[in-house]
């Protein structure tokens, strides 16, 4: 069964408004804070906040359809099941099959350390710093968390000094465990988790990485009209603060 034929059990995160400029299709993934479960068990979260504020001021619908994994998101997006990919980096092949709105928000890579563990792990200022120093190093298993990580990967993996895991839950846990000195991760899914999990962190004194990311639209499904529609509406949101209001929302103290 094609993807589209579940679109009538979908959930609609668009405006109680008609429909006129567009109408597109996004799956869920668990990646909390931006996309979760609450208390009651809805979806919320920084993207879908993010997402329902433009769709609505660009008068589009967004349906989503149950959760999937990654690979298989991308994959279906591929083939033209889906329309959208939130937080997406613009790549040069990916615009062989997608196209790319206005950066809605930043992503951020940072390194943390467990406040009050030994050590002087707060002093290292870099990742060059880090590669030639002792303290070891936890670090997600996939993903792309800038080139001066990927310089210094090499040199802790033959020293023994980094080790990957598979979520930030299960990150936290290790870090609070003592299994590594230092973890790497998405600044605010870190300090999701930490304030879920109790553990105090201290954040290093530098960024592994500073990005914008977009919303990614299939060029086979969607039209440049509806990409001017969700550009204008983000440009008017930005100007009138509204973005910046979600966002400042979700930033840990």
């Amino acid at each position: 069964m094609r993807l589209r034929h579940v679109l009538l059990a979908a959930t609609l995160l668009g405006s109680v408004l008609p429909a006129l400029a567009c109408r597109m299709t996004m799956a869920l993934e668990q990646w909390p804070p931006y996309v979760y479960r609450d208390a009651q068990g809805s979806y919320t979260g920084l993207d879908l906040e993010l997402l329902r504020a433009i769709f609505k001021e660009a008068r589009c619908t967004l349906l989503t359809v149950p959760e999937l994994p990654t690979a298989r998101r991308q994959l279906l997006f591929q083939k033209g099941e889906l329309d959208l990919l939130p937080a997406a980096s613009e790549t040069p092949e990916r615009h062989s099959y997608a196209r790319f709105s206005l950066s809605y928000r930043d992503e951020a890579v940072g390194v943390f350390s467990k406040s009050g563990a030994p050590g002087n792990h707060r002093q290292v200022a870099s990742f060059a710093q880090l590669a030639r120093g002792k303290s070891t190093l936890l670090a997600p298993k996939v993903g792309w968390y800038g080139a001066d990580y990927a310089a210094a990967r090499p040199a802790l993996e033959k020293d023994g000094r980094l080790n990957t895991f598979g979520s930030f839950r299960q990150g936290i846990l290790m870090l609070d465990a003592g299994r590594a000195d230092l973890l790497l991760g998405d600044v605010l899914a870190v300090r999701h988790e930490a304030r879920l999990q109790g553990v105090a962190l201290n954040t290093l004194p530098f960024l592994a990485l500073r990005a914008p990311v977009h919303l990614m639209l299939n060029a086979r499904t969607t039209s440049p009209a509806d990409l001017a529609h969700l550009n204008a509406a983000i440009t008017r949101l930005e100007q009138r603060g509204v973005l910046a209001a979600i966002r400042s929302s979700y930033e840990a103290p």
